[in-house]
């Protein structure tokens, strides 16, 4: 009897083990709670948070030598990982600021009923979840980027920018940081030397342009 209790919880725990590491982003976020225990970053640091434009950013740090930065950009998530993992990549930080890079993969899914409006109340869902237990942090959201392998999307992408500014208008302490249309030229075309090969992801040049529109807005 005792041999078959055993065995049973044998198998009980390899199929938690299995469904969990099938949870998207699973794997990234275990690789951020490992670096945590070997050494938990400082309280009242700023938390950079989302998908892979922050990811990709790993070099962030340099770009913003005044201020503490922790990264925890993961994959290629969407707002509703974030939203997921919130417990584990933004609460247990207790930061002195949040920057949200977040909703364009949203918009890219298989879902193509996902519009502005589903991603604008997707960020008010992670907007309320954070407030609810960091009350007085200040949240701000970089707004989605004109990606040009994504133009098709660029009226989703508008939509969806415009009725969270509103939103986080009327919200204090918070912000909502315009990236989007400073990544175009003065004739209207978007700058594509500021864009990876697979014009989805930046460069340094693109970079370079999101760290002069965020930095007026970093909590010192």
């Amino acid at each position: 009897m005792r041999n078959k209790i055993i065995g049973w919880c044998v198998l009980l725990l390899a199929f938690a083990t299995v469904s969990a590491q099938t949870v998207p982003f699973y794997n990234d976020i275990q690789s951020f709670k490992k670096q945590d225990s070997a050494h938990f970053p400082a309280k009242h640091i700023i938390l950079f948070v989302g998908s892979s434009s922050f990811t990709k950013w790993k070099d962030v740090q340099n770009y913003f030598p005044d201020y503490p930065i922790i990264n925890r950009g993961f994959g290629g998530s969407s707002l509703p990982d974030v939203i997921h993992f919130a417990n584990d990549i933004i609460i247990p930080y207790q930061p002195k600021q949040i920057v949200i890079y977040c909703g364009e993969n949203d918009l890219a899914g298989a879902d193509t009923t996902v519009n502005g409006k589903t991603v604008a109340d997707r960020f008010k869902e992670l907007f309320l979840l954070i407030r609810s237990q960091l009350p007085t942090v200040p949240i701000a959201f970089v707004s989605m980027k004109p990606s040009p392998s994504r133009k098709h999307l660029w009226p989703k992408m508008i939509a969806g920018n415009s009725l969270i500014k509103k939103f986080l208008s009327k919200q204090k302490k918070s912000a909502f940081i315009d990236v989007y249309y400073k990544m175009f030229n003065s004739d209207g075309t978007i700058m594509n030397d500021i864009f990876l090969e697979d014009n989805l992801h930046m460069n340094a040049k693109g970079y370079a342009i999101w760290q002069k529109a965020i930095a007026p807005f970093l909590l010192k």
